[in-house]
């Protein structure tokens, strides 16, 4: 008799190098608060993956914080979020920022390259940079992973990041914040039966944001690690936004 295909462990992940300290936040908190606590007046900032869950939590963030340039970049339709941008910064008593809706499939060469290519025309300028574009593949022990799949979350996830990074930093080098934001994962510190796929790429992710600040000092270059998506709870993602 054939046997069943293996299915991931139900057992808890196991930790691998995650510290925390004895203060778990679950809410905002005066000095992060954006309506409050940050200044972004005159910054421009790029998002991508902003159609929904934490890239427009971001972007209402900053729309909250007072930035006067929001780019927000997806392959979907993010016109719910130039819309919650611009809702976010009259309630916070913010002026309207400019607003620029792009295009972008972060997996595509040639997608993020236009991109950057019309920010640079329309702004030329971009103060920081949030890689928050991401990709969860199904999870499966490797035999039975589908390889399109697993190639995508790298794709995403790594790649994705290589490609914005590197198409934006001629404008970030020029600023005068020059401050990239990458969005991992507490994944990148576990192992969970299945998870391979992903943890392994936000692990890379960790890495090569590393890497970009070793190489241009110039740059603040950061992962925050966790955060709260759509999956989860959205209001309080919003609250992680400078």
């Amino acid at each position: 008799m054939a046997s069943e295909p293996q299915q991931p462990s139900a057992g808890p992940p196991r930790k691998v190098d995650v510290f925390t300290g004895d203060v778990i936040h679950h809410d905002t908190y005066p000095e992060i608060n954006p309506k409050t606590a940050s200044n972004c007046t005159g910054k421009a900032v790029l998002i991508t993956g902003a159609s929904k869950g934490l890239g427009k939590a971001l972007a209402i963030g900053y729309a909250e914080a007072g930035a006067s340039f929001i780019a927000v970049a997806a392959r979907s339709n993010v016109s719910s979020t130039v819309t919650s941008i611009i809702e976010a910064a009259k309630a916070a008593g913010r002026e309207e920022p400019t607003v620029l809706a792009l295009e972008m499939d972060v997996s595509s060469t040639p997608s993020v390259k236009a991109a950057a290519e019309r920010l640079t025309a329309e702004w030329g300028r971009l103060d920081i940079l949030v890689n928050n574009a991401g990709y969860m593949a199904p999870f499966n022990l490797l035999l039975d992973a589908d390889d399109d799949e697993y190639m995508k979350a790298w794709d995403v996830n790594y790649w994705g990041t290589y490609r914005v990074t590197k198409a934006f930093l001629p404008l970030l080098l020029k600023s005068g914040d020059k401050t990239i934001v990458n969005m991992s994962s507490v994944a990148a510190h576990f192992m969970g039966a299945g998870g391979g796929a992903y943890h392994i790429s936000k692990f890379a992710l960790i890495r090569f944001t590393e890497f970009v600040q070793d190489e241009y000092g110039r740059l603040s270059v950061f992962h925050p690690s966790w955060g709260d998506s759509d999956r989860v709870v959205f209001e309080s993602a919003r609250k992680i936004a400078m």
